[in-house]
């Protein structure tokens, strides 16, 4: 059952769950990592044998695999993942970055340039749950930034084949390669290649603790988006919302997996214990009742701040969750009282869900408090910027001795020559 707390029993930031890294992933992953980069392939093949329990002949799924599965996907869900990458397109377009020139000075241009990261690669959770969703979340900004090459690294099922809806996604979304390879092995074939799989600027998407590890270690070697910790959700909710709807929200994050939060904060405790009344009611009806029961147990929490709402944003902030419902009336009078929140999900009929597969707004988002100072997923996640600067002589000529003076305060008596060198009479 969950755990029902007044305002300051517990401390804010152990409320969410935050730590799910084993002792022994850090090596198990290093290992890992270092077995991919000196077997490349035969690694590969190896890790999908011993973790998927699949023989594979090859690891990139074909186009006639990828064709096999659309066909396989009933024309309603293939109607609704199109009408969901619309709404994921209409979003992250407005997104897009623009370069610039300045040119006030005479003799003077500097500006920025916007530019696509050349190969990106999202991973793709398999295991207990498949994820379409990601797919198009992960993808549609990376096509917008204007990515040359998209490429999918999702484990495959026993049987060697990836989830037709995995694959339905990835051309929905126009991925150009997939590979069937997971965990930490996929991370480090991605970030450093191998004869099969073609090495990459960025590596995005959400993973187990293993997954998240091995993206921490290659960082440096290339770009990730976040190292994402368990799912969270955060409910904001008064005595006038209704118990069997934030019931519901709760487990919608609590089914994702053991370790995964769900925490609510309300001003009125008779609210706080009918939201429990409602989750033991519920929890027995899930699929994955089991999971579920383990995360509300064990990571589940209601805090009451009595007759204090503000206070309940307060908390919401200090807590800074991956996602916020704010389940009151009246929603939008407080948008702005928020501070640090993943994603926001305002008024009583706007569940998480709905962010997650439909809305528009990105579902890879930070956790672990980090929405304090990191962001959604967005085509910024897929661009690089360079700056750029002109000066004619006589622009250079008005300011060499300013360079020079501001680069002797340094002590950098080079940076001071080769500001001034241009102008000094030669024989």
């Amino acid at each position: 059952m969950i755990k029902i707390y007044n305002y300051g029993e517990v401390p804010n930031e152990e409320i969410f769950t935050r730590d799910n890294i084993a002792a022994n992933v850090e090596a198990v992953v290093s290992d890992i990592i270092a077995n991919v980069r000196r077997n490349g392939d035969q690694a590969l093949y190896d890790y999908t044998a011993k973790f998927d329990k699949a023989q594979l002949s090859r690891l990139e799924v074909t186009p006639e695999e990828i064709d096999e599965a659309f066909e396989t996907v009933e024309d309603k869900f293939l109607d609704i993942l199109r009408e969901a990458a619309a709404n994921i397109h209409n979003f992250h377009k407005r997104q897009v970055r623009n370069s610039f020139i300045i040119n006030e000075k005479d003799g003077v241009v500097i500006g920025q340039k916007v530019m696509p990261l050349e190969r990106v690669a999202l991973y793709v959770p398999g295991g207990t749950a498949a994820y379409p969703s990601t797919v198009l979340m992960d993808s549609i900004p990376a096509k917008i930034a204007g990515c040359k090459e998209i490429v999918i690294a999702t484990p495959p099922g026993k049987d060697g084949k990836v989830n037709p809806v995995i694959l339905a996604a990835a051309k929905i979304a126009g991925v150009d390669r997939i590979f069937k390879m997971g965990g930490a092995q996929a991370i480090a074939a991605l970030a450093y290649g191998t004869e099969s799989v073609p090495r990459v600027d960025k590596i995005v998407g959400p993973g187990n603790a293993y997954v998240a590890e091995a993206k921490k270690q290659v960082f440096g070697r290339v770009s990730i988006d976040m190292i994402a910790g368990p799912s969270e959700i955060l409910v904001v909710a008064d005595a006038s919302a209704n118990p069997r709807f934030v019931a519901a929200d709760l487990l919608s994050q609590a089914e994702h997996d053991k370790m995964a939060s769900a925490v609510l904060v309300t001003d009125s405790r008779a609210f706080a214990e009918a939201v429990s009344r409602e989750l033991e009611t519920q929890i027995p009806q899930l699929a994955r009742a089991e999971i579920a029961r383990a995360s509300i147990d064990n990571n589940g929490k209601i805090i009451v701040a009595e007759g204090d709402l503000m206070k309940a944003i307060d908390i919401a902030n200090e807590i800074a969750p991956e996602h916020l419902e704010l389940c009151v009336d009246n929603p939008f009078d407080y948008l702005d009282k928020v501070k640090h929140a993943g994603s926001i999900f305002m008024g009583k009929y706007c569940p998480e869900a709905l962010g997650d597969y439909f809305a528009g707004p990105n579902h890879t988002l930070p956790t672990s408090g980090t929405a304090r100072f990191s962001s959604p997923l967005s085509v910024d996640d897929f661009v690089k910027k360079s700056q750029f600067t002109y000066y004619t002589a006589d622009a250079l000529a008005a300011v060499a001795d300013k360079i020079a003076y501001f680069a002797e305060k340094e002590g950098l008596t080079a940076h001071a020559k080769s500001a001034v060198i241009r102008f000094e009479d030669t024989v």
